[in-house]
């Protein structure tokens, strides 16, 4: 073969592709968008955790106490959102999820910190939440330096005196004491893992149809858009139960997670997610012309699900539009609805906030893929 002959067909070829990419927009914005939505996730993500929501039990009430309370805020680390003197309190706000750390002051906090007991040290009780290990670690190394500190200042000013530490910080870290990576990572990757299935299986239902000339012998039929919609669903819904009913068994039994909180609760809420998931798959085959380019535009709901849920990633260290765009993924709530029931027992009032989020969330994809389906069908 000629070589004019092979570089006519390769520039015909190459031609014929440049021309085919630039029709097919969806595929060519995926393939774009994509990567550089990872770079911006990855660019902007600080696993640096910051203003951590602690919760004060001030049993002593005079002005050592409040100057602890002020030097905690000054770390950066801790974000003091109640002051109380209640120690149930400070447990009962870690288990809802609305604090991660406790720092409990005793009554004679003032006295031993100045002194006025001899031969006692100031010492308090730090609770943090093991449930985020992210979080927990950096929660206890912030304690220990902020004890460090402390002592090495109390110690400059004392010059010529005994050597003793003044400050003492005992930190107990509840829900996950031994620190375990599986208690940790595997009740928000049941998040994950139903995010994946359930929106790639769903994203191809409507546009499998139409591929194959289904669909229209569909809409001939007297069906209801939304009797069709929740048609569509409810299979896949089963299958996703079956899932999670595979994951949770292999979670308590293979890798030792105890469940501490209520099965028929947890169910109940992996059914709402599901919905909220197989709605938002719904609507992105509405959208598809092809199933690869379904599949394509499910990534992109899928790796912000990951990355901005708090699942891999501490939401303290995300930046505010980033941290919007997580509240509005059905992948948050349930993140947090999973660690909240297995990991600290925690029920519906206990996780109410999530609870109407993922309720609210779920209606409203399901209304979107209905309407979108009206408008497709058309």
């Amino acid at each position: 073969m000629r070589p004019s002959a092979i570089w006519d067909s390769f520039v015909a070829v190459m031609r014929k592709e440049f021309v085919h990419v630039r029709r097919d927009r969806a595929t060519l914005m995926a393939a774009l968008s994509i990567p550089l939505f990872q770079l911006i996730l990855f660019g902007f993500l600080d696993q640096t955790v910051r203003h951590v929501p602690t919760v004060v039990v001030d049993q002593d009430r005079t002005s050592a106490s409040r100057a602890l309370v002020e030097q905690l805020e000054a770390t950066d680390t801790f974000r003091v959102v109640l002051v109380t003197s209640d120690p149930g309190e400070a447990r009962e706000r870690i288990v809802q999820g609305r604090a991660k750390v406790g720092v409990v002051l005793p009554p004679d906090f003032g006295a031993a910190r100045e002194g006025a007991a001899p031969g006692r040290h100031a010492s308090i009780l730090v609770l943090i939440d093991g449930s985020d290990s992210v979080v927990s670690s950096q929660a206890l190394a912030a304690v220990n330096g902020l004890a460090a500190k402390v002592n090495l200042d109390a110690l400059t000013e004392r010059v010529g005196a005994a050597a003793e530490p003044v400050f003492d910080a005992h930190p107990l870290v509840l829900f996950n004491p031994s620190g375990r990576t599986a208690n940790y990572i595997i009740p928000g990757l049941v998040a994950v893992l139903l995010q994946i299935v359930a929106t790639l299986l769903t994203a191809v239902a409507i546009v499998r149809e139409r591929e194959k000339g289904t669909l229209e012998q569909l809409l001939v039929t007297p069906v209801h858009p939304l009797g069709l919609m929740l048609g569509k669903l409810v299979p896949y819904l089963l299958l996703g139960m079956a899932e999670m009913t595979l994951i949770l068994l292999a979670m308590r039994f293979a890798f030792g997670v105890p469940i501490r909180g209520n099965l028929v609760f947890l169910f109940a809420m992996a059914v709402v997610y599901l919905f909220a998931l197989l709605s938002l798959g719904l609507f992105v085959s509405t959208r598809a012309k092809t199933q690869a380019q379904a599949q394509q535009m499910s990534q992109l709901f899928i790796l912000p699900s990951i990355f901005l849920s708090g699942y891999i990633f501490p939401v303290s260290g995300l930046p505010w539009p980033l941290y919007a765009i997580g509240r509005i993924l059905p992948a948050t709530h349930m993140v947090e609805i999973m660690r909240g029931v297995v990991l600290r027992g925690a029920g519906l009032m206990d996780l109410l906030p999530n609870v109407l989020a993922l309720m609210a969330l779920s209606a409203a994809l399901l209304g979107l893929s209905v309407r979108q389906f009206q408008k497709v069908t058309a």
